[in-house]
């Protein structure tokens, strides 16, 4: 547990648990797992709360840990950590070809076998780590080469841990707000162009 503090709601707490919202009573002997919807605008409390818990600093994002795809002018930025070997992650990548103007900054995260550590450092090591990483995630061209450089894996891996990453593809965006798994990229433009 992170935390426990006040809901927004009379008589009820809201209670952290790594990256979830539960309530309780003040005496702790109900558990209430659910959402808070404010009635009289619609507005979904929890869902609130549970984005602002999540927002990360953009600033601290090392990209020098990541490799940057620049399409367009680039004014437009996304974080996105992944697996090489994750099947959402290689979805995501095909909608992702469809945005212009943007950078990404694709930060690996060696998460699901050994055999995701290898083909990191295999992108992470060539001579153009974007390119070996889309000719793999969209193509199938399997990485090759040396994976003996020095690769920013160890520290990726770090970073998902304190900003809670436990699956892959998760995508940031410059105002710190996250989405988890492969959304819609009309959900990425969306959210994108309220940015601008």
């Amino acid at each position: 547990m992170k935390s426990v503090s006040p809901a927004p709601v009379s008589g009820l707490y809201e209670v952290l648990v790594g990256n979830d919202i539960f309530y309780t009573d003040s005496t702790g002997k109900y558990l209430i797992q659910g959402e808070i919807i404010e009635l009289s605008t619609g507005k979904n409390i929890t869902e609130q709360r549970q984005a602002d818990l999540n927002r990360i600093k953009w600033a601290d994002l090392n990209t020098a840990n990541a490799f940057k795809t620049v399409r367009g002018n680039g004014s437009r930025q996304i974080a996105v950590f992944a697996d090489p070997n994750c099947g959402y992650c290689k979805r995501l990548e095909k909608s992702l070809l469809q945005l212009d103007n943007v950078t990404i900054y694709t930060y690996l995260i060696p998460i699901l076998s050994a055999d995701s550590t290898h083909k990191a450092k295999q992108i992470w090591c060539s001579s153009d780590a974007s390119k070996t990483y889309i000719d793999w995630m969209v193509n199938g061209v399997p990485p090759a080469g040396k994976m003996d450089c020095n690769t920013p894996l160890d520290k990726n891996l770090n970073i998902a841990k304190s900003y809670g990453i436990t699956g892959t593809p998760t995508i940031f965006f410059t105002d710190g707000s996250r989405f988890p798994g492969a959304v819609q990229i009309a959900d990425i433009e969306k959210k994108l162009n309220t940015l601008k």
